[in-house]
């Protein structure tokens, strides 16, 4: 929510904000998915049922994201903030859905949230953990599949990304050492400070570039 509406204030094209993000959230998600696999968590036969449908969904997704036009993508993610938002400070609980859905309607769920991953990506992290929850996954394996899922579905939008020109690779590489150096030092606030430190600071942020972004303010 944060990263790709501060890349287009910072001067990069809508379009191309979402494909240099990328960049970080790959980097960011190999450094994960390899301390899962250290750790041997996930479910590797599970990882690769649903790995199929995810990676055809993200490689759909990421061909209509990178057609659509820089003003109309600006504003559709402007507006995309305000729910994505709202489910990040009100995060529904996985471990309440209960109900397993059938394989069919696992598979089809998952080239659904591959479909956004590929499109947009901001928030599919929790839409996966719901989808895992349902597929009856405990939160420890969903968060080790939901790592690799997420990278998988990077390497498939990355190349459609670099193919139409919407890769800006000095904003992507400075943004992934933020991204890298704000994992630690934002893990050590949320400790000291916790949601009272952040909670507010987020909703202030998303708001004013979500705003801007649709065109409420600025140039």
């Amino acid at each position: 929510m944060l990263t790709v509406p501060l890349l287009i204030v910072g001067g990069v094209e809508p379009t191309a904000a979402n494909g240099s993000n990328r960049i970080a959230v790959l980097i960011q998600n190999i450094t994960g998915a390899y301390g899962f696999a250290r750790r041997d968590a996930g479910d590797r036969a599970a990882t690769i049922r649903v790995l199929i449908p995810v990676m055809v969904g993200a490689l759909a997704g990421a061909l209509v994201a990178s057609q659509i036009p820089d003003d109309l993508f600006r504003r559709l993610f402007g507006l995309l903030m305000f729910p994505l938002l709202y489910l990040t400070i009100r995060k529904p609980d996985p471990t309440r859905a209960r109900t397993q859905w059938p394989w069919w309607a696992t598979s089809l769920a998952f080239v659904l949230v591959g479909a956004y991953g590929g499109a947009v990506q901001a928030g599919v992290g929790l839409l996966m953990l719901l989808m895992l929850a349902r597929a009856g996954f405990d939160l420890v394996t969903a968060n080790a599949i939901k790592t690799v899922l997420i990278l998988a579905i990077t390497l498939v939008a990355i190349p459609v990304f670099l193919i139409n020109d919407q890769v800006r690779w000095v904003p992507a590489l400075i943004l992934s050492v933020g991204m890298g150096a704000g994992g630690y030092v934002g893990a050590n606030i949320a400790v000291d400070g916790g949601e009272r430190l952040i909670r507010p600071v987020l909703i202030v942020v998303v708001i004013a570039l979500a705003t801007r972004l649709i065109g409420l303010w600025g140039a």
